[in-house]
């Protein structure tokens, strides 16, 4: 029980420690990461370059489609540069945890020990807001070493490994385990950390894992269509179309999952490396694959979701941005534009009674 405990406090550890660091970054980079989105329209390599940076600094693609999908839904960004964003987003998250998967054990105390000090005594500054990066930083460190450690007693447990066992035989029920999961934790990054950690372990198989990871990206293309659920038609488009590109990539990829294993093994046999470097792998051919095919993407999805009706349109809030709620002055900037766009309407509307009476 005890060893459960440990495991599933390293869980929401790491959950919890990606929070910290997403919602950091957006406090204090929140403005310059959205100006860079918003310039990078240009042609589709800005794009992909641009959502590539923004999400291996806020280590959520979600995060990434909020913003995008606000820019769409205000006519700031067109479908097809927001499509290709997304594919630089989730090659964003590859390389984070490619990051976080090799051995900075050394950090951990330094990262957290610094941002508690830089935190509390400038805590109202920027530098304070960085110190806090910092901490999470080191508790997402710390945090794979816990589970780590507390999953090695289980390996050796008969029923543990019957469990585990159990997932290694159909592959459709290890990617609804992989999204799931991914949902839960409202974050993929954390997913496929915590799967090349029980890899390493010998907690579970690597045929197992290499599904629980593409699973983890459906979850994350699930998590950012329910972020966006809220937005205007142009801004469900984008989390739609970056979904179709994630379902399209892991129906290609079933197949060839011995093939690609096998070459993966070759480049870097150690299964927990082999997990990340898989993840890496899936969302750069995926990027490679569709970042040609932004625009007959876009006029798919558009058929998909059909544009609201004018009245629909007005009626729904179209300046307000749940992605800048952690940076309070775009958030109250935001608030104002929508509090002026309201008044318009209501003159209207007043103007409109004066003629009828």
């Amino acid at each position: 029980m005890q060893t459960l405990i440990s495991i599933l406090a390293g869980m929401a550890l790491l959950v919890w420690g990606t929070h910290i660091v997403r919602s950091g970054v957006l406090r204090v980079f929140g403005g310059g990461l959205r100006k860079v989105l918003a310039d990078s329209v240009a042609n589709r390599f800005h794009a992909f370059l641009a959502g590539l940076g923004v999400t291996a600094l806020v280590q959520s693609s979600s995060a990434t489609a909020l913003i995008v999908s606000s820019f769409a839904s205000q006519n700031l960004m067109a479908l097809a540069p927001a499509l290709a964003v997304m594919l630089g987003a989730d090659v964003g998250t590859s390389l984070v945890a490619q990051l976080f998967s090799l051995d900075l054990s050394w950090l951990a105390p330094l990262a957290i020990g610094g941002g508690v000090i830089l935190h509390l005594s400038r805590k109202a500054t920027r530098a304070g807001q960085i110190g806090r990066i910092a901490i999470g930083v080191g508790l997402i460190i710390l945090a794979l070493q816990m589970i780590l450690q507390a999953a090695r007693p289980l390996t050796q447990a008969a029923g543990v490994k019957v469990i585990f066992g159990t997932l290694s035989g159909d592959p459709m029920l290890d990617l609804l385990i992989g999204a799931l999961f991914t949902m839960l934790a409202w974050s993929s990054l954390a997913v496929v950390l915590l799967t090349a950690a029980f890899v390493g372990s010998g907690l579970i198989g690597l045929k197992v894992a290499l599904f629980l990871v593409l699973g983890a990206n459906l979850g994350s293309g699930l998590l950012a269509l329910l972020a966006t659920s809220g937005a205007s038609a142009s801004g469900r488009r984008v989390a739609l179309g970056n979904l179709v590109f994630k379902l399209v990539g892991c129906a290609l990829t079933v197949p060839l999952l011995g093939v690609i294993e096998g070459a993966l093994a070759w480049l870097d046999p150690d299964p927990q490396r082999l997990v990340v470097n898989f993840h890496t792998a899936f969302n750069v051919l995926l990027a490679v694959t569709f970042i040609f095919l932004t625009e007959p993407a876009a006029r798919f999805v558009a058929r998909l979701v059909a544009d609201e009706s004018a009245k629909a349109a007005a009626a729904r809030p179209q300046n307000l941005d749940p992605g800048a709620l952690d940076t309070p002055a775009l958030a109250l900037a935001n608030a104002a534009r929508e509090a002026l766009r309201i008044g318009d309407i209501v003159e209207k509307m007043l103007a409109g009674m004066l003629a009828a009476i």
